[in-house]
């Protein structure tokens, strides 16, 4: 694909389809509560902290509570640190739901708790707020969305390699860690690329402070914790604050790229573009609901603790989901096949018509289909 344009341009307005609603019940499903929230919110951060700890206290052994040192003790060091890894891993996906300013009824509670997962996750949440809010105006239609560009490849095998399980470069990637946020506060790095440069142009300095700042307070942050970490002798601290991205990371890996890839791009429909599945309860708890990614694109201001009512209320009018990571990814696979025989292959989902589910075909890329409103109904019509 060719370079996007490195400057600003007015976007093409995107007309979405959006399943029918009766309007009370979606009063019901955009009502926000402080309660729900905490809910969502306080358990992920305590698990964090727990597991945090218990990595800490295992490794170091403190005499008032384990008495004398046993080497034993050591073996539970890798499991817990896979748990904390799985745990810090999903702060992307609190931070993405945070910064819809969904989550919480009270405001300042979504820039809290947002800054907090952010924090443990290293990540630049206003920098990707602005960037997240183009994709979900234009998703998949390039240029006017570049977080996600198709066709992409993704291989589930690969989630053991890197942070997927343990990355033996974790010192070099935490060193690496401060460097970029100095040059990112410096205003030497964090902007490159095509994409940053039209949601961030040079020549609007002003647009770029908020990820300078915040890259002075991850380095001063981080920095802190591993100068407390030397004085008090707890030296495993910092493995487990600022060091999470480097280990027990697969099932997120395996739970995010499923969102959009080897769907359909340019078309006005999120059952198209975006991946619905189901999971256990606890899964979908940690990755903050977003298995239901065509309700959240086609309604992104229900909270997320409420998709899953969401998908209950418009099943009739979505395509088959598929249940379980791995199910999920057989079907992912199918598709890649396809598209490594033919790069134009684009998966186009059966979506119902009329009450029923019919099959829309995808022929060559200028016959390609996807549905469109027209006197209140679904059409297939070819663009």
């Amino acid at each position: 694909m060719a370079d996007a344009p490195a400057v600003s341009r007015k976007p093409t307005p995107v007309t979405w389809y959006r399943s029918s609603l009766e309007r009370d019940e979606m009063k019901r499903l955009l009502e926000r509560s402080d309660v729900r929230a905490l809910a969502q919110t306080l358990p992920h951060l305590a698990l964090i902290a727990l597991t945090g700890a218990a990595t800490c206290l295992t490794i170091l052994q403190p005499a008032w509570l384990f008495g004398a040192w046993n080497a034993w003790w050591l073996l539970a060091v890798i499991p817990l640190l896979m748990v904390h890894g799985f745990l810090c891993s999903f702060a992307i996906n609190a931070v993405h739901e945070l910064g819809h300013g969904t989550v919480f009824k009270t405001k300042w509670l979504n820039r809290l708790f947002e800054g907090v997962f952010a924090f443990i996750g290293w990540i630049h949440h206003e920098q990707f707020t602005v960037s997240h809010t183009r994709h979900h105006r234009y998703t998949l239609h390039y240029p006017d969305d570049q977080e996600v560009v198709l066709p992409t490849k993704w291989d589930r095998r690969n989630t053991i390699k890197g942070g997927g399980v343990f990355d033996w470069r974790i010192l070099k990637h935490y060193l690496n860690n401060f460097r970029h946020q100095w040059r990112v506060a410096r205003g030497k790095a964090g902007f490159e690329g095509a994409w940053n440069e039209v949601l961030f142009p040079a020549d609007q300095p002003e647009l770029r402070r908020p990820m300078r700042r915040w890259a002075v307070v991850l380095l001063v942050g981080h920095a802190s914790v591993l100068v407390g970490a030397i004085a008090l002798g707890w030296w495993p601290v910092p493995l487990v604050v600022s060091m999470s991205g480097s280990y027990g990371q697969a099932v997120q890996g395996l739970m995010n790229n499923t969102q959009h890839i080897g769907m359909m791009k340019d078309v006005p429909d999120a059952r198209l573009c975006c991946r619905t599945f189901t999971t256990y309860s606890l899964l979908q708890y940690f990755y903050w609901h977003m298995n239901f990614h065509i309700e959240h694109h086609m309604y992104a201001a229900v909270p997320c603790y409420r998709l899953s009512a969401l998908h209950r209320a418009i099943i009739d009018d979505l395509p088959a989901t598929p249940h379980g990571i791995f199910a999920t990814w057989r079907e992912i696979d199918a598709i890649q096949a396809k598209q490594a025989a033919d790069p134009t292959y684009e998966e186009c989902p059966v979506i119902p018509v009329c009450g029923q589910r019919p099959a829309i075909s995808v022929g060559a890329p200028q016959e390609k289909q996807t549905s469109v409103i027209k006197d209140g109904t679904i059409a297939a019509s070819a663009i």
